[in-house]
């Protein structure tokens, strides 16, 4: 079995996959602990770890990956892929929307993928037709935008993100929302538009933990897929566990 590990900016993840590539269980922590990774061992008999981290990681944790699993692997920039990457600064590109890329393309090879990540961040990427990275765009998430509001304005209040059907808003707490996620449905959508019209066969993946604000009202049809990130790291993993057997 594999285990691949996702040191993301607000929480850390984790899933055991099995040997068919399937999810097996995922865990959510928001600090990690050796502890954690020794119960998923008294669970289950994992053989390969892959750790993503956008955030410093101590050598302490890496030691200890290394030397309670018989192959460990560091997602880094020069890690091998089984796309390419045309990125032109590959080592400033993020290896969440770089695992995000792998994973749609392993679950659609050979067609043009678009990739959203609902995060703190948005993602937007493009995988084409050949199986390369082309790139995409970075803007702020819902809770970013909202709290851009409160830091920039005397009056605006600090919202928490929840949902809101209306158009335009009556008030200024269904004003701000309305405007964040009606604003945000509306660049995806655009996105969507303006990228099909050279991609008439677009898929469009959307992931991350802020989809179900949208997975219902985009009108654009989607492939929702939550682990989508996890299941791109399995795919790294298990490519290069591969390649290190030849």
């Amino acid at each position: 079995m594999n285990l691949v590990l996702d040191f993301g900016n607000t929480k850390i993840k984790a899933a055991v996959f099995s040997d068919s590539n399937e999810v097996i269980e995922l865990f959510t922590w928001d600090n990690y602990s050796n502890n954690n990774i020794n119960e998923i061992k008294s669970k289950y008999l994992i053989d390969s770890v892959l750790l993503c981290s956008v955030v410093e990681v101590s050598e302490e944790i890496e030691t200890y990956l290394k030397n309670n699993f018989s192959y460990y692997l560091r997602l880094t920039s020069q890690t091998p892929l089984p796309i390419k990457n045309n990125y032109s600064t590959p080592k400033t590109l993020g290896l969440d929307r770089l695992a995000a890329a792998v994973g749609a393309n392993m679950l659609k090879p050979n067609s043009p993928l678009f990739i959203i990540d609902m995060g703190t961040a948005i993602t937007y990427d493009f995988v084409n037709d050949k199986n390369e990275f082309v790139g995409g765009n970075i803007a702020p998430g819902v809770n970013m935008r909202l709290r851009a509001m409160n830091n920039f304005t005397n009056k605006l209040p600090l919202l928490e993100a929840r949902k809101e059907e209306k158009l335009l808003g009556n008030d200024t707490a269904s004003a701000m929302m309305a405007g964040v996620l009606r604003g945000i449905e509306f660049e995806i959508e655009g996105y969507i538009s303006e990228i099909m019209k050279k991609n008439p066969n677009l898929s469009v993946f959307l992931t991350g933990g802020d989809v179900f604000f949208f997975e219902k009202r985009l009108k654009s049809s989607i492939f929702v897929v939550s682990n989508l990130l996890l299941m791109g790291l399995n795919e790294i993993l298990r490519y290069n566990r591969c390649i290190s057997e030849d």
